[in-house]
Formats: structure tokens, sequence, C-alpha cells
């Protein structure tokens, strides 16, 4: 697949999940906003921006800025999962815009496609079934593959090389597309281009260094092609 603005031929696509494929990023805001309102909380509705496409590290000094124990957190983080699971049952997961269009037509095209999500495996299942769209992707790398291969979550490379080495092509044939900060600096830190369509934070300037391209959404960037 040939892309206007980029010069390689690409025969194989990595997406990033929560915020890039469905919107669950905007259902954590909302879940992490209930969850904070009945344990009263009086965190800012805004302060929860600062989890989405959050470092481990960045996760855990809000964490500790926030709550006063250990099982105050966990019970806050536990009642935003399951919040998130029902809504997913109920229907609100959706695909973001473009994408079931974006993968109709890589899989016309006969691209390779991975999923390569900093989530867990049960919920990434979960979403993948939710909006019927598994059978699109190759394979899928989880949190989980993260645990098992002992290596480091984005931004550091680690996942992006091991979904690179997985689907079997050369770096320079590889389109990474992600939503966050953290997602393209692991993508650029892993040497694949990245295309970054932005979700609920709008991309910043060491964002338009490292994306070769920064798209509204799947149907801009379908244009290109």
């Amino acid at each position: 697949m040939h892309v206007k603005g980029i010069n390689d031929d690409i025969q194989g696509i990595i997406f990033d999940l929560d915020g890039l494929l469905v919107n669950s990023e905007k259902l954590y805001w909302d879940a992490n906003i209930q969850a904070a309102e009945e344990d009263k909380l009086g965190t800012p509705r805004d302060a929860y921006l600062k989890l989405t496409g959050a470092t481990v590290k960045e996760m855990q000094d809000f964490y500790h800025k926030y709550f006063k124990t250990a099982a105050d957190r966990d019970r806050f983080i536990k009642r935003t999962d399951d919040l998130v699971w029902q809504w997913t049952d109920e229907g609100k997961l959706k695909l973001q815009e473009g994408v079931q269009a974006a993968l109709d037509e890589f899989q016309k095209r006969g691209l390779h496609m991975a999923i390569a999500s900093s989530n867990y495996e049960d919920v990434l299942q979960h979403a993948l079934w939710a909006t019927g769209i598994r059978n699109y992707f190759d394979f899928h790398l989880s949190y989980l593959d993260v645990q098992k291969g002992h290596i480091k979550a984005k931004p550091a490379p680690d996942i992006y090389l091991a979904a690179a080495k997985k689907i079997g092509l050369p770096r320079q044939n590889i389109l990474v597309f992600e939503d966050s900060s953290t997602g393209v600096q692991s993508a650029a830190n892993a040497g694949l281009k990245c295309v970054m369509v932005p979700d609920l934070i709008p991309p910043t300037e060491k964002d338009k260094q490292n994306a070769v391209m920064i798209c509204k959404n799947f149907f801009e960037f379908l244009k290109r092609i």
C-alpha cells in the first residue's frame, strides 16, 4: 500500500486499541468521574485526563496524589474497570470514526494487521468481541505479553519491537497507528513509522516530530492512499 507522504510500501499495520480503534478512553474518563464521585474524592473532573495514555510512572504519581491508601486506590480502579466492562456489555463501546472503513480497506488490500495494547488480555478480548472486529487481526499483544516477556510497557519500544518481529516484515514496511503521546513515543523508539489519530488530548509539538502524519480520524488517512 502506498501512502502520500510515506516513501515505503506499507505491508503491515500495528494498531493500539484504547482511544484509537474504540472509544474506551472516553468510557474510562466517565467511569473515573463516576467512581470518584461515589467515593466523594473531590478531584477535578479534568484530572482524569492525565490517565489517558499515561505511562506507569504517571499513573503511580496520580494515584499517590489523590489516594491516601493502596486499598482506596485499588477500590477506585476496580470500580472504574467494572463500569467500563458493564458499559461495554450495554453497547456503549463503539468503533472510532472511520475505523470500520479502514479495516475493510486494509483487509481488501491484503495487509497484515495486528494490535499492540497495554491493556489487560481479558479487556482487549472483550472489546474485540463486543465490536466484532477480532477476525481482522493476525494476532494481538496485550499487557499479558508484557508480563510474560518481561518487557517494558509504553513508551518503551518493547511491545512494538515484539509486534514487528511477530508480524515478520521489515520495519520500513510497517505502519503504526496510535492516539496518545505515550504510544507515539513508543513506536518512534522502536524505529517504526507512526500515524497519530488523537483522541481526547490534542497532539503536542513532540508528537508532531515523532509521527509521520497526524490525522483527525481514519477517514482522513484513507484519503491519502
